[in-house]
This record gives C-alpha cells, structure tokens and sequence, in this order.
C-alpha cells in the first residue's frame, strides 16, 4: 500500500534508493518487473546491498539478469525435487494427498442414501463432512 503510494510520488530524474532487492518485490521477476516499469519512467533504483548499484543502468541490468537466473534455477531445482520425491513416494505404494473423510463403506453408504432420495446437505451434517465431501462420494 505505501509501496504503491511512493510510486505514484516518483518523477522522471528522481532516484529511488533501497537497502535491499526484497524491498521491491515478492520475487526476482517482482523485483525485476518494478525496476523496469521505474526506468521507463526516467526513475533509477538504487540498491545498497549490491554496493549501490543503480539497477537501471548496464550493470544494474546484468545484475538483475544474473540474480533473475539464479532464482528460476532455484524454482526449477525446487520442482525437480518435488517431482522426484512424488515418484519415490508413489513407487513405494505410498498415497498421496490428504486422507479421504469417509471410508470405503461410508462412501458406500452415502451412493445409496443419495439414490434412495436423501440431500447432499443432509448427508453432509449427518456424517460431518463438507457437502463437496459427499459430492465428492457420490462420484465413485
């Protein structure tokens, strides 16, 4: 909210000084976007945590490249790790996501009250779940 408020403040020729990148955005592409989108309104970013390097010139530029390419490496070290712990987990037999509410025989149960005329609602609160929950059961 202040972020935004400083940024409809700024004018061409101003410099916006900042202890570090994190201060500009969630991530690098944030960070990245919001010192373009100041450069191409004659604003320059400067960072003091990288020796106050002004991140719209030349060297600015490489250096949110570089830092850029390293934080998509880490995403895409993170998603290979996540991936091949899955396909560990499933080889193992193991499930995956979260414990179904009802069991076998509950689900069962819930197919033949819904065919025999009860609510979604009803069975629902009778067995103390979501109605998405019994929704859910009724598809198999």
């Amino acid at each position: 909210m202040r972020f935004a408020k400083l940024l409809d403040r700024l004018e061409p020729g101003d410099v916006l000084i900042v202890t570090k990148l994190d201060r500009l955005g969630r991530d690098a592409m944030d960070v990245s976007a919001t010192v373009k989108k100041l450069a191409s309104l004659g604003v320059r970013v400067h960072c003091l945590a990288l020796g106050g390097v002004d991140l719209t010139s030349s060297a600015g530029t490489m250096t949110m490249h570089v830092l850029n390419a390293v934080a998509q490496f880490e995403r895409d070290l993170l998603i290979e790790r996540t991936q091949a712990g899955l396909a560990r987990a499933r080889a193992e037999g193991k499930t995956l996501g979260r414990p179904s509410r009802l069991n076998a025989q509950q689900k069962h149960a819930v197919r033949q009250a819904l065919e025999a005329g009860a609510t979604v609602a009803g069975l629902a609160r009778q067995y103390g779940v979501s109605r998405q929950t019994i929704m859910r059961a009724r598809g198999g």
